[in-house]
């Protein structure tokens, strides 16, 4: 039962109850109400932003978040697996494939280059797992362009490796005169005595010393650019274009057994010992030229003789004599 409450009435000098209108307590109860649901209202939004309350919700995104940087550390441990592989293919395709080929090495500042950082990765940023991400993506970028490089670089070494029965074919790597025709081997690459000033000079092929009209054999297959005396010094000489670089002169021939534009195969018989030309003996001269370029013909008598005749040939090749032409 509720109190009853009274005041003094002055005037009459006697106590009078205190008679509380409805509205008036009804509004105070309202008010009291409201004024609850905003206080617990506030206290609930200031639970939500401490750390010493989750929700649900919050609950199952840091799982997420949690599971996403497990996923990442995986994915980049496994990027370190393929990075692995990838350089141990780059370093075979470097050092063997490409050596093997004559094919300059691709630098790591090319294979590994990446790619421009500008607004690449912007709307990577502004997270909270932004530098996770964004190392990784670029990561990614880098192995997708290694892997690239690597596969046109094959599909190069895969064109190499078909013409390589081409290339064998070309290279000139047989003596231009058998053994057995052979009085000597007169002269070698390099300085020799001129026979006709006595000076000393770059003799830029070998000569082979034979009886005139020994059989010439082209050394590479090819095709015969020259066939005829035009050259000063050379005589009657032929000249064939193998490809890949490759060229050999064959001078002072007695006669020729081809002519220019033909195609010729390794071993054939081109021409015939002679004396023509600035000659002083029956000899052929022969030269091999890499692309442009003198080079010592002895090094590539590796298609016709045994070990035994190629050391004594070099022998006989490096000892500074004079030369027949």
């Amino acid at each position: 039962m509720s109190k009853v409450k009274y005041y003094y009435d002055s005037e009459n000098l006697a106590y009078r109850k205190i008679k509380t209108r409805k509205r008036i307590k009804f509004g105070v109860i309202l008010l009291f109400l409201l004024a609850s649901a905003l206080f617990g209202f506030l206290s609930f939004i200031v639970l939500l932003n401490t750390p010493y309350f989750e929700t649900p919700k919050d609950r199952f995104q840091a799982r997420e978040i949690e599971n996403l940087r497990l996923n990442y550390a995986i994915l980049n441990k496994r990027m370190d697996q393929a990075n692995n592989v990838i350089e141990a293919i780059e370093d075979r395709d470097n050092n063997l494939y490409r050596v093997y080929f004559n094919k300059s090495a691709i630098a790591d500042t090319i294979r590994k280059a990446g790619y421009p950082e500008t607004n690449r990765y912007k709307i990577l940023q502004g997270y909270d797992n932004s530098q996770l991400v964004m190392n990784t993506t670029k990561r990614i970028d880098i192995l997708r362009k290694e892997l690239a490089i690597q596969s046109k670089s094959l599909d190069v070494i895969l064109k190499l490796a078909e013409a390589k029965s081409d290339l064998l074919s070309a290279i000139p790597a047989i003596q231009p005169v058998r053994n057995e025709n052979l009085k000597r081997l007169a002269s070698g690459f390099g300085y020799r005595t001129d026979p006709f000033t006595k000076v000393r000079k770059m003799h830029e092929g070998m000569d082979f010393s034979a009886n005139t009209g020994t059989p010439i054999y082209a050394t590479g297959d090819g095709v015969v650019t020259k066939a005829d005396n035009t050259a000063s010094g050379y005589g009657n000489h032929i000249v064939i274009r193998h490809g890949f670089g490759y060229e050999t002169l064959y001078a002072h021939l007695n006669k020729y057994n081809t002519r220019k534009g033909k195609r010729v195969k390794r071993g054939d018989i081109i021409g015939y010992v002679g004396n023509t030309g600035r000659s002083e003996g029956p000899h052929l001269h022969y030269e091999v030229h890499k692309d442009s370029r003198v080079v010592n013909p002895l090094n590539f008598y590796y298609g016709n003789i045994s070990a035994v005749e190629y050391v004594a040939i070099a022998q006989l090749a490096n000892q500074e004599n004079q030369s027949l032409d």
